[in-house]
């Protein structure tokens, strides 16, 4: 064992060891007390001593940066962008917090807890539903339309669950790669894609339960539909606008509620007029909310090789914007004369939708995550909201006879003008 005079002189400098000697002949009792203090002075000023030099085998230049001096390589590891972001933890609050903890992950699959998609595939449905029923005489009864409404809003639920299903499963290895979906049911292992492709079934089972509850007509109308359900995740690694495929999915519902209502597309001109311009009304619509939504996840997307119209646009997101506006109330617009509503419709559903809209394009702002999804949220009921209001006055307007007297006027003029062209 080595005795503290030897550790003296390996340890110490020139000038140490010619004091050690000196000590051991003078006072040997003295000297164990003075090496071991030359011992622990040396060894504390090497574990302080800073810079702190390290071997680079033990770091990987994704996680250090390093500054050279001269003979001298400083590491300093940088923050781990994983190790910043939040892990999962149940929820505690809201309607998940009450449920059995096997239960959560399977709603947190479908977004139960995030019902805002849900209400953007319903309003289309609704809106048609309230268009379609201007169209028989006497108009559709309001009970019919209510029960209507609430079969749509169920499949609603159900499809856009089934969607939301089916699109973790294709992106099942790009989630894990952004932020905002790092922790969704499948990028985190918390359901297999096996068990997910089961639940899928199971709620395309519901989802046709809720389908055969209305007229058997409508099967046939809806079942092309799961052909973009299906297809539009692969969208987003094909072209630069998965929000087109996305809005030829989510708008399906603006025609199914002619033929819910027993109007036959086939065989009403102006009916399907109407229905086509309605649907591609809200395609504009729905490729305009889901570009601010591209934005909340447009730096992981172009990490992870995911194509958007927000990436293709980024710099001329609020023209896009306007346009498809434009488009949308356009479109909409067309719908209403093709249908022969009256100005209730126009102003109300027309002029919200402009008011509306313009309010969100000119205030969102791009760069701020929470305020795109803020007005992603809203302006569902905003735009959403504005117009089925004038839709459902349109259908009151009718309803109560409100036009009948500019009807009967007209009438008097045609035969007015009948007379004359008789008596000439």
């Amino acid at each position: 064992m080595a005795t503290p005079a030897a550790l003296c002189w390996r340890r110490g400098s020139v000038l140490n060891r010619q004091l050690l000697h000196a000590s051991i002949k003078t006072r040997p009792s003295r000297c164990i007390v003075d090496s071991l203090s030359i011992i622990w002075t040396r060894q504390n000023s090497i574990t302080t001593r800073q810079p702190k030099t390290t071997s680079l085998r033990s770091y990987t230049p994704q996680n250090l940066h390093l500054t050279r001096h001269t003979s001298t390589i400083t590491t300093t590891p940088s923050q781990d962008t994983s190790n910043s972001l939040p892990e999962y933890h149940p929820p505690t609050t809201g309607l998940l917090s009450y449920l059995p903890p096997s239960w959560v992950p399977y709603a947190e699959l479908i977004r139960l807890d995030k019902p805002t998609g849900t209400y953007y595939l319903f309003f289309p449905c609704l809106f048609s539903t309230l268009l379609a029923a201007t169209f028989p005489t006497p108009l559709t009864p309001p009970t019919t339309i209510l029960t209507t409404t609430a079969l749509f809003f169920t499949g609603a639920l159900v499809m856009r669950g089934a969607g939301c299903t089916i699109n973790d499963l294709w992106d099942r290895n790009l989630d894990p790669h952004v932020a905002r979906t790092r922790l969704r049911p499948i990028a985190r292992r918390a359901i297999s894609p096996q068990s997910a492709i089961v639940f899928t079934g199971g709620q395309l089972l519901a989802g046709l339960a809720v389908l055969l509850s209305l007229p058997f007509e409508c099967f046939w109308y809806a079942t092309p539909s799961l052909l973009f359900v299906a297809t539009y995740p692969l969208a987003k690694r094909v072209t630069n606008y998965p929000q087109f495929v996305l809005g030829l999915t989510f708008s399906w519902g603006a025609i199914m509620g002619f033929p819910a209502l027993g109007v036959d597309l086939l065989s009403n001109q102006a009916a399907l007029t109407a229905a086509a311009c309605l649907y591609a009304s809200n395609v504009a619509w729905t490729v305009l909310y889901d570009m601010i939504y591209a934005h909340m996840d447009i730096k992981d997307d172009a990490k992870a090789g995911i194509k958007s119209i927000a990436l293709k646009h980024e710099k001329e997101t609020k023209a896009v914007l306007t346009g498809l506006a434009a488009v949308q109330i356009g479109l909409l617009a067309a719908s209403g004369v093709v249908a022969g509503l009256g100005p209730v419709f126009f102003v109300g559903s027309c002029g919200g939708a402009a008011v509306t809209l313009a309010t969100m394009i000119y205030r969102v702002q791009l760069k701020s995550v929470a305020d795109c999804w803020w007005w992603f949220k809203n302006g569902a009921w905003f735009t959403g909201g504005a117009i089925a209001m004038g839709l459902a006055g349109e259908y009151v307007a009718q309803w109560m006879g409100w036009y009948e007297g500019e009807e009967k006027t007209d009438e008097k003029g045609q035969e007015k003008v009948k007379e004359v062209e008789g008596s000439a």
